[in-house]
């Protein structure tokens, strides 16, 4: 059974989201992370997750996380109508379950009930996760050349795109 819910303290789930986090940039994920990451960094990265305006959903099959996305409600008093999608994720071992898309769904639903308009996140080009973006009605706004860097010392382009809601 998938469970889809908003995750308001990560202490409890440390580990768990930690051993996500690894395995997601071990297989090439652009998060900002680059492979070998070791618990210690994975740690200190979740203990920054919930702050101000960072809410964090995860999907859990069979009580075990299997991915998560994070919604950035934008805080400035010009931005209050925008929030940012950020780190979207799924474990390996639970990719193409639809996850990400019920994850995406939740994060769009609660977007919705915080009187956000506009949604905007950035993929690396070629992702499968492009795909994935348009199908659920994101735009292309534009791409960056030499964005982010990869793995393999490359630097990679980014995409950006935005939808109204």
């Amino acid at each position: 059974m998938t469970e889809i819910a908003e995750l308001n303290s990560v202490e409890e789930n440390m580990d768990e989201l930690s051993e996500m986090l690894i395995k997601v940039v071990e297989d090439g994920a652009s998060i900002g992370f680059l492979p070998p990451l070791n618990l210690k960094d994975a740690k200190a990265y979740w203990e920054t997750v919930n702050g101000d305006g960072v809410l964090l959903f995860t999907a859990k099959i069979d009580d075990a996380i299997a991915g998560s996305v994070q919604l950035h409600l934008n805080s400035k008093q010009n931005g209050s109508h925008r929030a940012e999608i950020a780190k979207l994720m799924t474990h390996p071992n639970y990719r193409r379950k639809g996850l990400a898309r019920l994850l995406m769904e939740k994060a769009e639903e609660r977007a919705r009930e915080e009187n956000r308009t506009l949604l905007v996140l950035d993929t690396r080009e070629g992702d499968p996760s492009n795909l994935l973006y348009r199908s659920l009605g994101y735009i292309e706004a534009g791409r960056i050349p030499q964005y982010a860097k990869s793995s393999n010392g490359e630097l990679d382009a980014s995409v950006f795109y935005y939808k109204l809601i």
